[in-house]
């Protein structure tokens, strides 16, 4: 509790100190803004921290996001399928390739990175193929207006990637720290050995970790493709996985596992992209995000790796 509220003190004084440079910060425009892209970065980045708490790590959510955007607007407009096919297929899809990192990972004891490194590049070149390396779209602003309404519209005034972060998120928490599954979590990241001597199952609950970050990246997906209204095979979802990850440590998950709250990485995900505002509304070269995401990363792991330390020698 003590890093949350650390986390968001640090939050709130970020807000202020960019309200004070610049008081289009606070405009409605630009906190609307905000809150939907919060909402689009923070359902999967909850996935990712899932996987994280288990000392896993996924590489390959952007890959899986250009792979969802493309096949979810060639169902639509090219194979003409229903939209509520489109859409359960388009979520199965991350959700089986979850499961087969799951199973890679547990049955056949290769590392996490490697494993979502290669998924990176193999889901990326599938994209690539089945689209022709070209662009795809949903045309008209108007087709498929339930859908849209339901990926970008909004919801009591509040854009409905922001309302879906708000659910995934309740659920989640209470999956978390309050059922058995949560407690197992935990138990498997800070030492699995441990865990299955103690009667866990292990390779399923790790498995299962995957499986519900796939299900976050494909909901994630279909937002983040009404939102762009186009997706490029090739650079759709670059680096996702990144802010996914960098929200997730600055949310107090650790990267050796065992650690972690879902309402960290909420607040961190707010950070990161309140971080990314402050770059924009103060004139800062876009080409710097990077390197402030980069630097945030860091010092999250420089603070953590300090923080274990003084509990060892207390």
């Amino acid at each position: 509790m003590k890093k949350e509220l650390g986390i968001f003190i640090l939050l709130v004084v970020l807000c202020a100190v960019t309200a004070t440079i610049n008081p289009r910060f606070l405009s409605s425009a630009n906190l609307t803004n905000m809150a939907n892209v919060i909402g689009l970065f923070g359902v999967f980045s909850l996935g990712l921290g899932l996987v994280i708490i288990t000392s896993g790590i996924d590489l390959s959510v952007g890959s899986m996001c250009a792979l969802t955007g493309i096949v979810l607007s060639m169902a639509l407009t090219e194979w003409k399928w229903a939209w509520p096919l489109a859409v359960i297929v388009v979520a199965l899809i991350p959700m089986v390739l979850g499961w087969a990192h799951g199973a890679l990972i547990t049955r056949m004891k290769m590392q996490p990175f490697i494993v979502t490194l290669c998924g990176l590049l193999l889901y990326r070149g599938i994209a690539r193929f089945i689209a022709g390396d070209s662009t795809k779209g949903f045309g008209d602003p108007t087709n498929f207006a339930t859908l849209r309404q339901l990926a970008s519209g909004k919801f009591l005034g509040l854009p409905m990637p922001f309302v879906a972060l708000i659910v995934v998120g309740t659920i989640l928490w209470v999956l978390l720290h309050r059922s058995v599954y949560g407690r197992y979590l935990l138990a498997v990241g800070r030492n699995e050995e441990a865990a299955r001597f103690s009667g866990i199952n292990t390779n399923l609950v790790i498995t299962a970790a995957y499986v519900i970050a796939g299900l976050l990246t494909g909901i994630s997906g279909i937002m983040i493709a009404f939102y762009t209204n186009s997706v490029s095979p090739s650079n759709h979802g670059n680096f996702y996985e990144l802010y996914g990850i960098a929200a997730a440590v600055l949310g107090g998950c650790s990267l050796r596992g065992g650690e972690g709250s879902i309402i960290g990485i909420i607040i961190g995900t707010a950070l990161l992209q309140v971080l990314q505002n402050l770059v924009n509304l103060l004139g800062i070269p876009s080409s710097l995000n990077f390197a402030v995401m980069g630097a945030v990363v860091l010092l999250g792991v420089l603070a953590d790796q300090l923080l274990r330390q003084r509990a060892r020698t207390v």
